[in-house]
C-alpha cells in the first residue's frame, strides 16, 4: 500500500468520522426547515448539531489527566479532613 493510498483511506475516514456524520444531519434538518417551516426539523436540527459539538469537545478532553486530577483533589480533601480530625481529638 503506497503513501497516497493511506492518505486516500484517511481523509475517507476523517469525512465519515461519527462526529462528522451527526453534524451533517443536524445541517440537513436545519436546512430542510427552511423548505418546510416545521418546527420539530428546526428543533431537531438545532439540538443535534449542539450534540455534535459538544461531542467533539467531550471526545478532545484528555479524560486520563483528568480523571488523575480529580485523585490528586480527593487525597488533598482526604488529607485536610484527616488532619482536622487529628486536630479536635487533640484538643478534647
Amino acid at each position: 500500500m503506497n503513501e497516497k493510498d493511506k492518505q486516500e483511506i484517511s481523509l475517507i475516514g476523517r469525512i465519515f468520522c461519527l462526529e462528522a456524520v451527526i453534524l451533517l444531519m443536524g445541517i440537513v434538518s436545519l436546512v430542510s426547515w427552511f423548505y418546510t417551516k416545521e418546527l420539530t426539523q428546526l428543533f431537531w436540527g438545532i439540538m443535534i448539531t449542539c450534540g455534535a459539538v459538544i461531542l467533539h469537545f467531550v471526545r478532545k478532553k484528555d479524560w486520563k489527566k483528568h480523571w488523575e486530577e480529580q485523585e490528586k483533589m480527593k487525597q488533598v480533601y482526604e488529607e485536610l479532613e484527616r488532619r482536622k480530625k487529628e486536630k479536635s481529638d487533640d484538643g478534647q
